[in-house]
């Protein structure tokens, strides 16, 4: 008998000692995530109890700096609940077009999904989620180098996703770019740094939603060369200068920079996405283009009836967005920096980036 109550003992023990381990390992991690995102909460509006995921990391278009921006305006005038996931450098700083990311799990409830990214490689417990949202068909928005924002080579299970896949799943041609945007990277379209775009409104497509209220777009990033699938609602005249002012380029064709499509990944269900081959942190200055993009992510989340042309697109805090470049970014910044409606978009000094 003393034997039996000392196993029993000693088994309810290793239970209680398993299972404090097992809840402080998933504490743990739970407590790890959280330092790779910044959650803007919305009290009120048409977006309250939705969910939005920002996905942040370019090299170049200071990506980390324009969606945690388009991320407080959403939560505070509409109601959203914001979460902008960022990858960190070994010391929990933003480094911008990395790919130690976590914290994605936060897809599984999102009502929309906004991407500005370029040649990441995830862990596959972040890919997880990313693939499973796409196939349930969650709605995408997406900026400039969203077109190549996966390059994934020593990883066959997501090897697809590259924007240069040519494998075996003939579907996935040219990775997720092609397939759920509609258009992968091809090349810039005149002198990028030298030369900006003035943004033309496609004249059969001046009704639809996403364009009410949205006039005199002009934007500092470059052209892209783009032929996309799906339905062109601006396109791009590439200017012979830096400013609204300067000439127009006449060696060059206006191309598309901004469209809307439905993909359907292969069996999964259909969904909506928003692409547009501009948003570097110095575009959402200008208000025509900042307006086209807010649309943009309430039509991709189905809720184009919210749309009017004086809805409030002013920024949310302060917002000093860095001219972009390839070189340096803002460092030594944590996403917790930017917690609050008020803290600075973007805080820190800019630092070249370390060579490889």
């Amino acid at each position: 008998m003393k034997t039996f109550l000392r196993s029993m003992l000693l088994t309810g023990i290793v239970l209680i000692l398993f299972c404090f381990n097992s809840e402080s390992q998933t504490t743990s991690g739970q407590n790890d995530a959280e330092k790779y995102r910044v959650v803007y909460k919305g009290e009120k509006g048409p977006g309250t109890g939705k969910n939005i995921v920002f996905i942040a990391t370019d090299h170049e278009y200071r990506g980390e700096e324009s969606l945690p921006a388009l991320a407080r305006i959403l939560a505070r005038n509409y109601g959203f609940t914001c979460t902008v996931v960022y990858a960190l450098d070994e010391q929990g700083n933003i480094l911008p077009g990395g790919s130690d990311i976590k914290g994605l799990d936060v897809l599984d409830n999102a009502d929309l999904l906004v991407m500005f990214m370029r040649f990441a490689d995830f862990p596959d417990a972040e890919m997880q989620h990313i693939d499973k949202y796409i196939r349930r068909g969650g709605p995408v928005v997406g900026f400039r180098t969203s077109t190549h924002a996966f390059s994934i080579k020593n990883n066959p299970k997501w090897a697809h996703y590259s924007w240069d896949y040519k494998g075996p799943k003939t579907e996935w041609k040219d990775g997720f770019g092609e397939y759920v945007l509609g258009e992968t990277w091809v090349s810039h379209y005149g002198t990028n740094h030298k030369q900006s775009s003035k943004l033309i409104i496609e004249e059969a497509q001046s009704q639809h939603p996403i364009l009410r209220g949205v006039k005199d777009m002009w934007v500092q990033s470059g052209g892209y060369t783009a032929e996309p699938k799906g339905t062109v609602l601006v396109r791009g005249q590439v200017l012979n200068g830096m400013t609204p002012d300067s000439e127009p380029d006449k060696t060059k064709q206006l191309l598309p920079v901004a469209w809307v499509r439905e993909y359907r990944i292969e069996s999964g269900k259909p969904g909506r996405a928003f692409a547009t081959t501009h948003g570097a942190s110095e575009d959402l200055l200008n208000e025509g283009f900042r307006r086209m993009v807010l649309n943009a992510s309430l039509w991709a989340a189905g809720m184009e009836n919210e749309i009017r042309p004086d809805n409030n697109i002013a920024f949310v805090g302060p917002y000093k967005p860095t001219t972009f470049n390839f070189s340096g970014y803002k460092a030594n910044v944590k996403p917790s920096d930017l917690a609050g409606w008020d803290s600075l978009i973007m805080p820190g000094e800019i630092v070249k980036k370390k060579e490889k």
